[in-house]
Order: C-alpha cells, then sequence, then structure tokens
C-alpha cells in the first residue's frame, strides 16, 4: 500500500523528534526563548500545543476523506507559526481568516474560556448540523465570541470587507455610535501569497491606502501567508517582498514563518503599529506549504520529490519542537506527549463528528438565507421620528410640499432614514458636495453630517467592501453604486460575500445593507450599455438578495421603508434598483399633468416585501410590468381604453421575491396577461413571471413583450432594441383578440 505525503510528514516528525538530545529542563517558563525576544517558554509551549491541533486536523481531515466521511482537504500544515499573530492579537480583533490560518483559530480560541475548537472544526470538516458557526453548510473558520466571522472566499473576496471593518473602526467613535469591540481594536486579515494578485486584493490595498493618504483611520493589519504556490503556480521570487515594501502607506513588517520567535516579533510590531497609529500594516510571512494544496492535490505534477521533500524538511512543528527541547522548556518525551495526546483527543472527537447529525432537508438548510417577520417589519417601518427633530433637519417638512418626482421624494425619504437610524450612512462615488449624478442625495450631507454622508474611491468593489465591513461592526449602511452596469466589476462582493455570511453563520454575523443602485435604460440624449443598461440577470441569481425596483416616488419611500426595517431587524441584504428614466418623471399622459409627481407617504406607511400594487380594475386584459415598463403600460392602458379595452396595470415592484400571489390573483380576474419586461428577454423578469402564470394558473392567456438579447446602443437606436409603447399595444390587442 502507497504511503501518502501526511504519513510522512507525520511520521518525520516524531522520528526527528526522538532523536533530539533532552537539555537541562527549565525552571522559569516566564523567561524569553531567546535573548532580547518577547516570547516567553511559557508561551511558546502554548503556540506549539496550538500548532499540533490544527495539524492534527489536517491529518484527521485526510483520514476522514478516505472513509468518505469529509469534504474538505484544504489543510493549514506548514502555515502552523499563524498561531503567533494570534498570540499578538486580542480576542477581540475581528480576524477575517484565510483557509490556511488554522493554527490562528487554534490558538485564538484558546484565549477565551470553554472554546472547543478541535471539535467545531471537526463538525465542519464532518458538514455535521451541529458544527456551530456555518452548522454543516461549509467547513470555515469562523466563531462569534472569537469574533471571527466565517469567511469561504479563496481569492481574496474577503480582503474589501476587511479593510471597510477597519475604516469603520475610526469612524464609529466620530459618530458615537458604539463598537461591538473596543475602540482601540484592529482588523486582521489572512491570505496567501497569490491570491495578493487578484482584484478584489488590489482594490483593497489601494484604498486602505488611500485612507492613510489621507490621514483616515485604517487600523488593518494584512496578514500575506506566503508559501511561494497558488495551487500549481509558483509566486516569482521575492515579488511580494518587493512589491509592498515599496508602499509608502502601508507599513512592512517581514517574517521568517518557519521561525516562530521572529514570527511573534513581527506580529507583535504588525499589532502595535496599526492599533497605536491607527494605520495600516503588512505583515508578510515566509512560510512552506505541506501537503500539496489540498487532499485531492497530486503534488508531483507540479514539483519534484527532491523539492517535497525539502519543503517537507522545514515542518515548522519540528522547529518548534527543537527549540523547546534544545531550550530546556521541554523534553522530547514532553513533545512527543503533547503531539500523540492530541492526535488521541483528535480522533475520539473526529468519531463523535462522524456521528453527529447531518442537514436532512432543504428547508433547514435554507433557513438562515432570508429570516424576516412582516410584522416587526412593518412596526419598525411605520415608527416615526420626532417632528422636532424632523423640522430642525429639513428647510420645510416633505409632506408640507408639493408633490414631487422620484428623485426628490427619495431624497427626502433617505434624509428621514439618517434622521431615524443614528448608524445609518451613505456614500459612494459622487454622493456627498454634489448630491449624486442625479441630485438624489443633494443637501444631504450639510444636513447629516460629513462622518455619515461622504464619497468613496471610484471602486465599486471597495465601496461594497465597505458596506460589509461597516455592517458588521454595527453601522447600517447605505451605498450607492452609480450605475447598473457598474455593479457588474463587483457583484460578487454581494454574491460571495454579503449575502452569504448569513448563509454560513446562521445570522450570528450579519452585515444588513440597502444597496442604491441607478440603472435601466430608457435615458434620453445620454449614452448606450453602461449608463443605460437593462442587465437583472446577475442579482436575480443571488439567494437572500432582496430586489426592489420602483416605478414611482411614493412607492419608492415606502419600499425604502421597508428595506431598512428589515436591514435593521434581520440583516437583510437588499438591492435597491432606481429607474434613472423616471427619476425625474412628473407626468403621464400629457405634459404637465403631473400624475406621476406625488405627496411625500405619511410616516406610517410602507410598502410590504413581495407585495405588488394593482392600477385599475379592468376585465379585459392584465398588464403586468415594473419601473419603466409598468409607466408606459399606464399609457398604454389609458389609449386602449378609449378604445373600448379596459386593462388593469400590476405593478410587481419586488423583483425577487416575486409577488406570485398577486400575480397569479390578478391574472385569474381578466384570464388574458401581458408581461411587459423592459430588461432582455433572457434572463429578464418575463420569464420568472411566466413560469408563475404556468404554475398557478395554466389556464390564463399569456403573453410577453420584452427587450432584446443586446447591449443597449447610443442615441436614437437605443428605441430599436427597447419595448416601446407601441410594441405593448400591439400585443395587447392581439392578446384581447384570441
Amino acid at each position: 500500500m502507497a504511503v501518502s505525503r501526511a504519513q510522512v510528514v507525520d511520521k518525520n516528525f516524531s522520528e526527528e523528534v526522538a532523536r533530539c538530545s533532552a537539555a537541562p529542563q527549565r525552571l522559569n517558563l516566564d523567561q524569553p526563548v531567546r535573548a532580547d525576544h518577547q516570547l516567553t517558554g511559557r508561551s511558546a509551549i502554548a503556540l506549539f500545543e496550538s500548532m499540533v491541533m490544527s495539524r492534527h486536523l489536517d491529518l484527521a481531515a485526510r483520514d476522514l476523506k478516505a472513509e468518505g466521511q469529509c469534504f474538505y482537504t484544504i489543510g493549514s500544515s506548514g502555515h502552523e507559526a499563524n498561531a503567533a499573530v494570534a498570540a499578538a492579537s486580542r480576542h477581540t480583533d475581528p480576524a477575517f481568516l484565510h483557509y490556511r490560518s488554522g493554527a490562528f483559530f487554534c490558538h485564538r480560541a484558546s484565549q477565551v474560556p470553554g472554546q472547543t475548537p478541535v471539535m467545531d472544526v471537526l463538525l465542519g470538516l464532518t458538514a455535521s448540523s451541529d458544527e456551530p458557526i456555518a452548522g454543516g453548510r461549509h467547513k470555515v473558520f469562523g466563531s462569534l465570541p472569537l469574533w471571527i466571522p466565517p469567511q469561504t472566499s479563496t481569492i481574496a473576496s474577503h480582503l474589501p470587507k476587511a479593510v471597510g471593518a477597519a475604516f469603520t473602526l475610526g469612524r464609529q467613535q466620530r459618530l458615537g455610535i458604539s463598537a461591538p469591540v473596543p475602540d482601540d481594536s484592529v482588523v486582521l486579515c489572512s491570505f496567501g501569497d497569490a491570491s495578493s494578485n487578484h482584484a478584489s486584493a488590489c482594490c483593497a490595498f489601494n484604498t486602505a491606502s488611500l485612507a492613510t493618504h489621507q490621514n483616515l483611520p485604517c487600523p488593518i493589519v494584512f496578514i500575506c501567508e506566503d508559501n511561494g504556490l497558488g495551487i500549481s503556480v509558483r509566486t516569482p521570487e521575492r515579488w511580494v517582498a518587493d512589491r509592498f515594501k515599496s508602499d509608502p502607506w502601508i507599513e512592512y513588517f517581514g517574517a521568517d514563518g518557519l521561525d516562530l520567535v521572529d514570527t511573534y516579533e513581527a506580529a507583535c510590531l504588525a499589532v502595535a503599529h496599526a492599533r497605536d497609529t491607527r494605520k495600516p500594516a503588512f505583515l508578510h510571512l515566509s512560510l512552506v506549504r505541506l501537503l500539496g494544496h489540498a487532499g485531492s492535490d497530486v503534488e508531483q505534477l507540479y514539483r519534484s520529490t527532491d523539492e517535497i521533500v525539502v519543503a517537507e524538511a522545514k515542518d515548522p512543528l519540528l522547529s518548534v519542537a527543537r527549540m523547546l527541547i534544545e531550550g530546556g522548556w521541554l523534553s522530547p518525551d514532553d513533545v512527543l506527549d503533547i503531539y500523540e495526546e492530541t492526535r488521541t483527543t483528535t480522533a475520539h472527537l473526529g468519531t463523535e463528528a462522524k456521528a453527529r447529525p447531518k442537514l436532512q432537508t432543504a428547508q433547514e438548510i435554507m433557513a438562515p438565507l432570508a429570516p424576516r417577520d412582516p410584522e416587526a417589519i412593518a412596526a419598525e417601518a411605520t415608527s416615526t421620528v420626532p417632528q422636532e427633530a424632523r423640522a430642525a433637519f429639513f428647510e420645510m417638512l416633505p409632506e408640507d410640499e408639493r408633490p414631487r418626482h422620484m428623485a426628490m421624494l427619495l431624497n427626502r425619504a433617505l434624509g428621514d432614514l439618517l434622521l431615524k437610524h443614528p448608524e445609518a450612512v451613505i456614500f459612494g462615488e459622487d454622493v456627498a458636495r454634489k448630491g449624486g449624478v442625479y441630485h438624489v442625495t443633494a443637501g444631504l450631507q450639510e444636513r447629516a453630517g460629513v462622518g455619515r454622508v461622504f464619497n468613496t474611491p471610484l471602486d465599486e468593489t471597495s465601496i461594497l467592501g465597505l458596506a460589509i465591513g461597516s455592517a458588521q461592526l454595527g453601522l447600517l449602511p447605505i451605498p450607492e453604486i452609480q450605475y447598473l452596469a457598474y455593479l457588474h466589476n463587483a457583484i460578487d462582493q454581494i454574491r460571495g460575500e454579503a449575502c452569504s455570511q448569513h448563509f454560513f453563520a446562521q445570522g450570528q454575523f450579519q452585515n444588513p445593507m440597502v444597496v442604491r443602485i441607478a440603472g435601466l435604460a430608457y435615458q434620453k440624449g445620454f449614452g448606450g450599455h453602461f449608463h443605460n443598461d437593462n442587465s437583472v440577470a446577475a442579482l436575480r441569481d443571488i439567494p437572500g438578495l432582496v430586489m426592489a425596483c420602483p416605478s414611482n416616488g411614493a412607492d419608492a419611500v415606502g419600499m425604502l421603508r421597508t428595506l431598512m426595517a428589515a436591514a435593521k431587524l434581520f440583516g437583510q441584504v437588499s438591492a435597491f434598483i432606481e429607474p434613472i428614466a423616471l427619476y425625474m418623471t412628473k407626468d403621464l399622459h400629457e405634459d404637465r399633468d403631473g400624475l406621476w409627481s406625488f405627496p411625500y407617504p405619511a410616516a406610517d406607511t410602507h410598502v410590504p416585501i413581495g407585495q405588488a400594487r394593482t392600477w385599475g380594475d379592468g376585465t379585459d386584459l392584465t398588464i403586468v410590468s415594473y419601473a419603466n415598463g409598468h409607466w408606459m403600460s399606464m399609457r398604454v392602458a389609458e389609449r386602449l381604453r378609449a378604445e373600448g379595452i379596459d386593462a388593469r396595470c400590476v405593478d410587481i415592484r419586488w423583483l425577487q421575491p416575486l409577488p406570485i400571489d398577486d400575480i397569479v390573483r390578478e391574472a385569474q380576474v381578466t384570464g388574458r396577461v401581458l408581461v411587459v419586461d423592459e430588461c432582455r428577454k433572457t434572463g429578464g423578469m418575463a420569464e420568472p413571471v411566466f413560469t408563475a402564470l404556468l404554475e398557478g394558473c395554466p389556464e390564463v392567456k399569456a403573453a410577453r413583450v420584452t427587450g432584446d438579447d443586446t447591449y443597449i446602443p447610443l442615441g436614437e437606436a437605443a428605441n430599436l432594441v427597447l419595448v416601446q409603447e407601441a410594441d405593448i399595444e400591439i400585443a395587447a390587442r392581439q392578446l384581447v383578440a384570441r
């Protein structure tokens, strides 16, 4: 039977330790293990124990995998010195961990009484529903008591939110908002050398540097665990060191990650720098990767046997064991006792973990995605702010103003929400002094202050990362993405980070936010594609995300109130798509009729999530649409009425979750449904609406009018591929005639 490299590494450790000669026993464990350094014998032994725990978890994962009981074998072997970073920091310093930071996790757990890190990881490896953080949904390092939000990231997509959390630590104090961690906390974020090249990582480094350049607090320690490999691809020699030493705004600290004393010293310096100066640090640990990328990785395909053997000879567990033995802190027998006792304990716990329950139903799996209580949301959404405060904030109370268009009503609603929620912040490109490209946030910075309404770098990834990080530390962010097409530059910050947090933390960590996105088409005289974008498919695909898309200002206010309440109470992540072409629309049928201008809704009104709105009571035809399509449908319905065709128009308002019951009910009233979808035929909203009709009322006659599957061109040519009122009219007549 072939011997695996894991068995070789395991055997090498025991044999090498057994060959060591015992030194005279130290009596004072509180002496430093090396002259002029901080690490004591007692601390070094504790770190070694955490390193051994991590190693045996890696070995156990492979054994469990062989039994068909484990589903994740990316381990931390060779990286175990990252335990020293945990020792150099506090358990209240938020830590966004790389998947090879197992020893960090184990050592931080040792700093908090009552923790069971080995069992927790084993439950994750075996996908048990008893696993404390993710409940068997994935193997992650995560813990609420340890302030380790779970990360599933393998490509550095967690770095932007770590920077967002660090940026928030300083801002909360200025806003008078209490943080869930001590005021002098720092944020820790670990990742691999290959991941440092990823676009998400580069965004994070740039944003942290920019904050420092502007004298804004950003106390983060970037921890690069550099083993020289990205799966099979080698990192160019000295690339990481040369690159980050040259950054004038992020202080560089390098260490030999195979030398525990050197690692601890550098980690202490890096953490102290971030804590004392409130500026970022880059801790570069030179490590070695043992046992391949993962259990399924055939390392011999890209590394020679000699290279693998040389790497295994650098085993950090072995170097620490030698240091402890040669220094007289432990005998060889002591070291082997720790190693074997940990093996035995891990094996016993592994047996128990295998027997623990697994997720059994789809409902159980999906339960954390979107836990909402409509009654609680309604109560929160309609709770009021004292009139005296509102009078002081607004020049004129919004309800006393004349009926206004959507952009103005949204502006007033955002002002009310800033008053109502002291922890709410609005940020994005151009949102502050300019008030956004469409002036939706105009005047809000002047009224609420620069700490609550502020500009960001032109980088959607960093904008959303700031939203996630700030939300996890107790703020209620309302980030703005300037155009819908720009969101696609950073969609994984919503898909893979923001919306996955509930799923992988079972609500223990939350990142509530309402992402405002100016979008959709029909802007007259403006550029195509990026400024006239009608792609919603990427958002529709995200589990747990609420998508709101109002067609008018009154609904926009009510929906925004609802989303903020859901965010505050249940950590909801929402995308609020604001149709640009309707921002300034005041009229409906004729110029100056004012029928698309609305009074500011009373404070006790809101729009429940997933509830459509029906306009009219026609019995001949039901037109189902949203946003610009609904506005056009209302105009068409008026003309059809003059011809004797009486239509009712259903504004679905919520793109996710879809108001299926409302759609089916209104379709059954007339027996004919025309779906008007201004977005693309493929991946647009007509597809799920048609599915709802087919499943809920297959007897109803249905047709659809959609945009074409194309990018949107400039000028009048855009109207050739977008739904036009004439298209709706023709389709309506044909459907009624069937």
